[in-house]
């Protein structure tokens, strides 16, 4: 099998409702023209800010919503002409609390998944054994899951989406609500899918995740994929200049910097701390440190540009994380 997931020229518009129509508010196009290939045993990320058009393209290749045009495959299957087929291959992890019932304990709630699938109750019981204990839910699998936290929900989610130990996974931001010792857990269990063969399309937020985790990335905004390639090949495009770090800067600190930096052509971020991040050309970095010593800097740091530069550079810095 060349590839575990085929999608050419995937278009999928959403029409305005009447009202809106009658203001003249046009179809939102929420995926225009787009393909992608995810091999075999090989982990695919998603990256972008919120309507971009990563959920949209995860719900069509998962068979839950019809494209406008173009086509989506899984496993050689078309999702619209043998949706049957394709299903049976897949495994999904939407983002949000949906798809759990709360009066339900995890055990009861992934024996009725199982069921879904037509599994076995006997080796039902196995892998849910199997799959709590991976997730660190051993212990509360007698709990209704109205009394879990969002961080455990979202790990029971995952262990829906593995219950029937399909050969391609799509999650949709399945770290989300997590705490990092969680989150880290599931980096770790991602790592062992892959080591075991699987195919994962990933969305997710978060630039470490995406770089540590991924075969392949592509970044999609407005609904066209805008950039693709492994994370080597990537993180080669952004040229050989430097990022420097200036953390816990003054207000005028900042003012004095921002004004004399402009003739750089220096890509700037802000770094959630009050500094900057600067990434710059490598003949410019001389310049930006006397800038940066005039200002009466002494704490900062130049390293190689990352992930997240790239993501700044390509899309801004909507709907980024950066751990």
């Amino acid at each position: 099998m060349d590839s575990a997931i085929e999608v050419r020229s995937l278009r999928r518009t959403f029409e305005a409702s009447r009202k809106q129509q009658s203001k003249g508010t046009a179809p939102k196009v929420a995926l225009n023209d787009v393909d992608l290939t995810v091999s075999p045993g090989t982990v695919h990320s998603l990256l972008g800010p919120n309507g971009a058009g990563k959920t949209t393209l995860c719900k069509i290749v998962s068979t839950m919503l019809l494209p406008s045009a173009g086509s989506a495959n899984v496993a050689g299957f078309d999702v619209v002409k043998e949706t049957r087929q394709a299903r049976a291959g897949l495994g999904v992890v939407l983002g949000g609390e949906r798809g759990l019932y709360d009066r339900l304990t995890p055990v009861e709630n992934l024996m009725f998944w199982a069921a879904m699938y037509s599994m076995p109750r006997r080796k039902a019981r196995v892998r849910i054994a199997e799959l709590l204990e991976k997730l660190g839910l051993t212990g509360v699998e007698n709990q209704r899951v109205e009394t879990f936290s969002r961080g455990m929900k979202q790990r029971l989610h995952l262990a829906r989406g593995l219950i029937a130990d399909q050969p391609v996974l799509i999650l949709d931001e399945p770290t989300v609500g997590m705490d990092p010792v969680a989150a880290n857990g599931f980096r770790a269990l991602i790592r062992d899918l892959r080591f075991e063969g699987k195919t994962i399309l990933l969305t997710t937020h978060n630039m470490e995740e995406a770089g540590d985790l991924s075969d392949r990335l592509s970044f999609i905004d407005g609904g066209r994929i805008i950039a693709e390639g492994t994370p080597s090949e990537l993180m080669r495009s952004t040229g050989s200049g430097s990022r420097l770090e200036l953390p816990d800067l003054s207000s005028s600190q900042r003012s004095e910097i921002l004004a004399s930096i402009e003739p750089l052509d220096a890509q700037v971020s802000e770094d959630g701390t009050g500094g900057l991040v600067l990434v710059l050309e490598e003949q410019a970095v001389t310049k930006a440190l006397t800038i940066v010593a005039a200002a009466g800097v002494s704490v900062f740091s130049v390293t190689p540009p990352s992930l997240d530069d790239l993501y700044v550079n390509l899309v801004g810095d909507r709907g980024m994380s950066l751990g």
